[in-house]
C-alpha cells in the first residue's frame, strides 16, 4: 500500500495532511510525540487531535516517536521502506521566545531531527518526496530593513519598493540578521534538506511559510497568534499584543491551502527547491485589524493591551511572495481569504 510518513501528525498541518493523503488512497504512518504540551501547557495539547485521526482514519497508524532518537525513526523507515512514496515533515518546536529557553531542545527537534528524518528517508526511501515546513523566520529581521510606512492600522511598505506589490520573495538574504534561536536551528534544516536534494538528488521541497492556520490550530500566546487571539476573543480571555503599535502584518494561509500546495508538488517534485509559502497579498491582516475583525464577526469584545517592548528579532511587516511556487505549479489556488479561514476559526473555537 502507498505510505506517507507524516511528522508532527496531530498538529495543525500534519492532521491536515493526514487526513488529505489518507483520503487519496495512502497508508498514514504518523509521527507525534506531542512534544507540544511540553512547549506550551496542557491546554496546547494535540491528544485530541490524535484521537480524532485514530478514531476516523482506519490506515492510520500512529508512532509516539521522539524524532530526536535516530534509531526509532529508523525502524519506522525500515518497515515501510520502498512502499514510503512521501515523507511530510511537520514536526518543531515553533515558538522563538519559547527556543531561548532551552536552545539545545530547540535545536535537537528542528535541526537534528530533521537531519534523522533526511537520513532515514535516504537509507530507507530515496526516491520518496521529501516536504519541510521552513519558516520566515530563516530571514530573521532583515524583513524590519525594508522601507515601511505608519498607516492608521497597519505598517506598509513604501510602494515605490520592489516587493510592494506581491511581497517578499526567496531572493531575500538570510545572513547578517537576528534570527532568533529558532530561526537558526530552522534554517540548520531547511539548508540541509535543500543540500540533501541538491548533493544526493532526492526530491525534496522547503516551504517557507508565513503564519500558517486554521480551525485545527492548538494556539498559544507563545505560538499561533491568530488561533490565540480568536480563542481569547470568543472566551474573554486578556490579550496582550508584543510591540509596534499593533500594527504588525502577518499573511496567513490556511492549512487546507498550505496541503494542496503539497500535493500539487508530490505530483511534479523539484529536487532542492525553496518556496516562499503564504496568505500574499491574497490573505494578509495586522494585529488591529483582525481584531477588529474577529470581534466583527464572532460578537464579542476582546480586552487587550499594546506593549511597548517587540519581541526580539520580530517581523513588522511580513507578506509572502508565492509567484514562484503558482509559475511551477499553476494548478494551485487559494481557496481561503482571511475572512473565511476566520470564521471557521471562531466556530471551532466556540464548540471548545
Amino acid at each position: 500500500m502507498q505510505t506517507v510518513i507524516i511528522t508532527g501528525s496531530s498538529g495543525l498541518i500534519g492532521s491536515e495532511a493526514s487526513k488529505f493523503f489518507h483520503a487519496k488512497g495512502f497508508r498514514v504512518i504518523g509521527i507525534d510525540n506531542d512534544m507540544r504540551s511540553y512547549f506550551f501547557g496542557a491546554e496546547a495539547s494535540t491528544k485530541p487531535s490524535r484521537v480524532k485521526l485514530q478514531d476516523a482514519l482506519p490506515h492510520y497508524i500512529h508512532h509516539e516517536t521522539d524524532i530526536r532518537n535516530y534509531t526509532d525513526i529508523e525502524k519506522i523507515f525500515a518497515e515501510y521502506s520502498s512502499d514510503i512514496k512521501a515523507v511530510i515533515h511537520t514536526a518543531a518546536q515553533p515558538s522563538h521566545d519559547w527556543a531561548a529557553k532551552e536552545p539545545l531542545t530547540d535545536f535537537g527537534v528542528n535541526a537534528t531531527g530533521t537531519l534523522h528524518m533526511l537520513e532515514a528517508t535516504r537509507k530507507y526511501s530515496p526516491d520518496a518526496v521529501f516536504i519541510f515546513t521552513s519558516t520566515n523566520k530563516v530571514y530573521g529581521d532583515t524583513p524590519n530593513l525594508l522601507p515601511l510606512i505608519e498607516l492608521e492600522n497597519r505598517w506598509e511598505i513604501d510602494p515605490k519598493h520592489p516587493f510592494a506589490e506581491h511581497g517578499i520573495d526567496e531572493s531575500m538574504s538570510i545572513d547578517h540578521s537576528k534570527h532568533s534561536i529558532f530561526g537558526v536551528s530552522k534554517a540548520a534544516a531547511d539548508i540541509m534538506v535543500q543540500e540533501y536534494g541538491r548533493y544526493f538528488g532526492m526530491k525534496t521541497g522547503i516551504f517557507r511559510g508565513g503564519c500558517l492556520t486554521g480551525p485545527a490550530h492548538a494556539g498559544a500566546e507563545l505560538h499561533g497568534f491568530l488561533a490565540y487571539l480568536v480563542l481569547c476573543t470568543v472566551h474573554h480571555k486578556p490579550y496582550r499584543i508584543f510591540g509596534y503599535k499593533g500594527k504588525q502584518v502577518r499573511d496567513n494561509i490556511h492549512s487546507k491551502d498550505l496541503i494542496n500546495a503539497f500535493w500539487e508538488y508530490f505530483q511534479a517534485p523539484r529536487s532542492g527547491e525553496v518556496y516562499n509559502m503564504g496568505g500574499s497579498r491574497f490573505a494578509n491582516i495586522s494585529m488591529l485589524e483582525a481584531i477588529q475583525l474577529i470581534e466583527e464577526i464572532s460578537g464579542n469584545k476582546l480586552q487587550y493591551t499594546v506593549l511597548d517592548d517587540a519581541r526580539s528579532g520580530d517581523h513588522i511587516w511580513y507578506v509572502s511572495d508565492v509567484r514562484k511556487f503558482q509559475q511551477h505549479y499553476p494548478n494551485w489556488k487559494y481557496e481561503y481569504n482571511m475572512r473565511r479561514t476566520l470564521t471557521e476559526m471562531i466556530a471551532a473555537a466556540s464548540a471548545k
